[in-house]
């Protein structure tokens, strides 16, 4: 004859495979379904074999106790509780422990933060062998919260993130690396087009809609926001931050280097190295500002240049001056830079991930061309950078606040100068030219940066 397992009409209970050693339940013949408390509940992996992840605070008086579980979903059934609401939830199984028994029960997770107790043993999970004795109370040995205490430190869990790329040109190479980088290391990258979203600011919640709809929550974004949508699209960007999207890189950061008067202010403060440059909005200063820069010969830029579009190099005195009094005429923002000769048409690209240079080329301006952008028809070749450079490249991104940057640099006689940091930068050079997969580092990145679940953040649906 099998000797009956008493259990009281309270219990404490571990449940291993949760990394849960002490749980105090409240046993309950009249539930049908086990419940367990759970926050933030978050579904993931393929549909022939769902899993869940969640937060528990397994003690009621300690919220700072907090764990992140996970478990397979075995079913999704509509749950009615004691005060006759009904809620669909996901069912988990579990192993069970308690004294000396041990067995597998199907537990519902739901929201218990203003119960008792953070479980509710119901009456499938009482094995045949067992008899409940409601006048009595910890019929099983008792446990204790202390348990916790003693759990070796855990790894945050790696888990799919549900990533916005920030594009309206899905089909460029750094777009289509994204994607395909994301999606080969699990997570879920979705294109949005920035222009198409628009913003509902104010009350509870902030919220990014797009064609109609509202969108998900998301945990990171990558932002890779044309010059010409600078405005608009940083705004774009700090709505999605504030829905508590991790960005890459931050609306303020993107401003800062595209704004090259402020870019090379910053840097300056920072004491980075740069060619000597001048801005003004006098036409009388003309003579003064090319001098302000050791005189001929100079480039001159608008401020807001991309890929070598509205950089020019004026060789005489005479002609930097036609040149300024001709973007003047335009009503243009621009600046007059140092021409550094010993470059000799060549700059370095520093791609800067994280605190690190993950790769660098040396571009060399096509014959008859002073600027070394690929899309000028420059080459490029990978090269070993100094310690002075990577130091310079590293600081450069973190003074305008990137996290992935491309840092443009001269070797000059006197150390590397930055000519400008690039908030987007394209990969296709970079990758091709050294043979890194920047796109995966990217990743490696974000995933270090993303929490594995925030209490903070809305509980994700099934989509």
């Amino acid at each position: 004859m099998t000797e009956q397992f008493t259990l009281g009409w309270e219990e404490w209970i571990s449940l291993p495979d949760l990394g849960l050693p002490a749980i105090k339940a409240k046993v309950d013949t009249g539930a049908k379904t086990s419940a367990l408390h759970a926050v933030e509940i978050e579904p993931f992996g393929p549909s022939d074999n769902p899993q869940v992840r969640f937060l528990i605070q397994p003690d009621p008086k300690n919220p700072n106790l907090e764990l992140t579980c996970s478990a397979r979903v075995v079913d999704r059934r509509d749950v009615t509780s004691s005060n006759g609401e009904t809620e669909l939830r996901y069912v988990i199984e579990t192993q069970a422990r308690m004294g000396d028994k041990s067995w597998p029960i199907q537990i519902s997770l739901t929201n218990r933060e203003n119960m008792a107790y953070r479980m509710l043993i119901g009456r499938r999970a009482i094995d045949e062998d067992m008899v409940v004795d409601p006048n009595v109370s910890f019929a099983q040995p008792e446990l204790s919260f202390d348990a916790y205490k003693t759990l070796p430190k855990r790894k945050p869990v790696r888990r799919p993130l549900r990533v916005a790329l920030l594009s309206r040109e899905p089909n460029t190479y750094s777009t289509r690396r994204l994607v395909e980088a994301g999606e080969k290391r699990g997570h879920v990258v979705e294109v949005i087009d920035t222009r198409r979203c628009y913003m509902r600011i104010g009350g509870l919640r902030p919220e990014v809609h797009y064609d109609g709809e509202s969108l998900p929550y998301y945990d990171a974004v990558i932002p890779r926001i044309g010059a010409s949508l600078t405005s608009y699209g940083t705004a774009v960007l700090r709505q999605f931050a504030s829905t508590g999207a991790y960005p890459l890189n931050s609306a303020d950061g993107i401003i800062a280097s595209r704004d090259k008067l402020l870019a090379h202010q910053l840097l300056s403060d920072a004491n980075i190295g740069m060619p000597l440059t001048a801005f003004a909005s006098s036409p009388k200063d003309t003579k003064d500002l090319i001098q302000l820069v050791g005189g001929s010969p100079v480039v001159v830029k608008l401020l807001q240049s991309t890929q070598g579009r509205g950089v020019v190099l004026a060789e005489t005195r005479k002609a930097a001056e036609s040149l300024v009094d001709a973007f003047r005429g335009l009503d243009a923002n621009f600046l007059v830079q140092q021409f550094v000769s010993e470059a000799a048409g060549a700059d370095v690209r520093c791609f800067v991930v994280g605190n690190r240079v993950v790769g660098a080329m040396r571009r060399k301006a096509a014959e008859g061309e002073f600027r070394s952008n690929l899309h000028r028809g420059g080459t490029a070749e990978a090269v070993r950078l100094t310690k002075q450079e990577r130091d310079t490249a590293r600081k450069a991104a973190r003074v305008l606040g990137l996290k992935v940057a491309g840092v443009d640099i001269l070797q000059s006689e006197t150390g590397p100068k930055v000519l400008e940091v690039n908030s987007s930068p394209g990969l296709e050079g970079i990758e091709k030219t050294t043979g890194t997969d920047v796109a995966d580092l990217i990743y490696e990145f974000l995933e270090s940066r993303v929490r594995p679940l925030s209490k903070n953040k809305d509980a994700l649906r099934a989509s």
